[in-house]
């Protein structure tokens, strides 16, 4: 997932809605799939580069964890965003560069991809070592690779196939899935953006009202039989997933940095929170010993949602504690 691309000012300040007060999400470039002619499924070939407060990056590193792939796709980390330059290495929680490369920023690899690239510089980034590009930028598909691409690198128990109704996209539910992440990416995942980035009054009403509408709906869902305790059923999907990074950060960040405070989830939506709460504490096989809680950081995901946009980087001390225990 890619931002709009409002130049900033002299570098120093980036603007992120268009003219009219929207915020619209702009495309991303790189759509390659693994296994493919040129992306075999290969251990130690690829690296799956992340920012732990981004949502969309967030939602790599869970399904690298769940699957296992740990040991077959490299994970780096870059810790700091530069208005100007984008995503960089700062040393601070990670390396100074690029172990690969040397890089410093990320654009270097967008540009060494694509020397004509001008587009923003995101993250989940998927690159490949041997042919030294970008496979995939683009998170909702970089997640569907990791769900079977590596498979026969696996143990049989943790492949897609062995998993029965307990797959994360279940042929069975493939229709519906499809139909719940395709309003919840507009109105929840991007809701929160295009709330929190809307420079116009007339926007944020708008996306604003639509954000707490779905949040609606998504606790009448989780009341429905069959829709407990995960958004499907007794198994997480891949529904679970892509709410959860939107969700476990909207208590956090996006009530307060980003204005979405008509409601808390820990308040205001009891089956919300419960699903919630279950996904962050479970340590079980289920999630592979805490996917979702070994991969959520709070003070990174605040920290970093207090710069955009012009932000002073002042970090709200609330919500004490920043999730509950179940």
């Amino acid at each position: 997932m890619t931002m709009s691309t409002n130049k900033s000012i002299n570098g120093t300040k980036e603007r992120f809605a268009d003219h009219d007060g929207h915020f619209r999400r702009q495309a991303s470039k790189f759509r390659n799939a693994i296994p493919s002619e040129q992306f075999p499924a290969e251990k130690d070939r690829y690296v799956l580069y992340v920012h732990y407060g981004c949502p969309w990056a967030h939602r790599t590193a869970i399904v690298r964890a769940l699957k296992g792939l740990e040991d077959v796709i490299q994970l780096v980390e870059l810790d700091a965003r530069d208005p100007a330059k984008g995503w960089y290495f700062s040393g601070v929680r990670g390396p100074e560069k690029d172990p690969i490369y040397g890089a410093k920023y990320m654009r270097e690899l967008y540009l060494m991809a694509d020397p004509h690239y001008n587009g923003r510089i995101t993250v989940p980034v998927l690159w490949d070592k041997k042919n030294a590009t970008i496979v995939n930028n683009e998170s909702s598909e970089i997640i569907r690779i990791f769900y079977d691409a590596f498979d026969s690198l696996l143990p049989l128990e943790k492949r897609e196939e062995s998993k029965g109704e307990a797959a994360f996209l279940p042929p069975h539910l493939v229709k519906d899935i499809d139909a719940m992440n395709e309003w919840v990416y507009d109105t929840v995942n991007n809701g929160v953006y295009k709330t929190g980035f809307a420079t116009s009054q007339q926007a944020y009403n708008e996306h604003v009202t639509k954000l707490f509408q779905s949040l609606d709906r998504l606790e009448g869902h989780l009341g429905e039989p069959d829709h407990h305790p995960y958004l499907f059923g007794q198994h997480i999907t891949e529904a679970d997933i892509r709410l959860y990074t939107t969700l476990i950060r909207f208590d956090a960040a996006y009530y307060t940095l980003f204005k979405c405070n008509i409601k808390m989830i820990r308040l205001d939506y009891p089956r919300l929170h419960e699903w919630l709460r279950r996904l962050y504490w479970d340590e079980s096989e289920r999630t592979n010993g805490g996917a979702f809680k070994n991969t959520t950081d709070f003070d990174v995901i605040k920290a970093g949602y207090a710069k955009v946009d012009g932000g002073n980087g002042i970090v709200p001390a609330g919500p004490v504690p920043y999730i509950l225990p179940l």
